[in-house]
């Protein structure tokens, strides 16, 4: 899980430096800069959570700084599927972010913010119990494809946060992350 990481973690710090020495511009500019679009999401868990897939939707606002840079604001809903011991659990994503387009239309993009829970971490089916819900930071990276109104995109994201005061164990961690694709319709 480490090598991944940072594999992904060296190719994004090779692509933000490739940003940043060849700038082109390459994304289609309106008149207008500001766009909102919103997306179907889906994913798949890497670790610390035992669902295995999220399913979400979400909103984009989207603030053209230049013809290369965007400011975005991503906002919607993230569940994560139950599996036949463990409850689903749901989250609301708050992220800010940044995307940088590099050539006809692909784009490298980063976001951080926070993810607010909406059910307790990892609860047994028909119990209440589990960690409790709680707010986790989370930060992503990723790249995609915009051509005219629709996106397409391709993330790794990681979710902090733990809840050790509610641990009987403190080797139990509540971080996960997962790889996601998003689709969006910009109007």
């Amino acid at each position: 899980m480490k090598t991944l990481k940072n594999l992904f973690l060296g190719v994004l710090t090779i692509c933000f430096f490739t940003i940043t020495a060849k700038a082109q511009t390459t994304q289609p500019h309106s008149d207008n800069p500001w766009h909102f679009g919103v997306g179907a999401e889906g994913g798949i868990t890497l670790s610390g959570i035992a669902s295995k897939t999220e399913l979400g939707a979400t909103g984009r606002l989207q603030y053209d700084v230049s013809k290369n840079f965007a400011l975005t604001l991503t906002s919607g809903y993230y569940e994560f599927l139950g599996t036949n011991v463990r409850a689903a659990m749901g989250m609301v994503p708050v992220k800010l972010g940044l995307k940088a387009f590099v050539g006809s239309g692909f784009y490298f993009s980063g976001e951080g913010g926070v993810g607010i829970e909406t059910q307790n971490f990892n609860a047994i089916k028909n119990l209440d119990n589990g960690i409790p819900m709680t707010t986790k930071l989370l930060g992503s990276g990723g790249f995609g494809y915009a051509i005219k109104s629709w996106d397409f995109s391709l993330r790794y994201e990681s979710f902090f946060g733990n809840n050790k005061s509610y641990y009987v164990n403190d080797h139990i961690n509540t971080n996960f992350s997962l790889v996601g694709l998003r689709v969006g319709y910009t109007f």
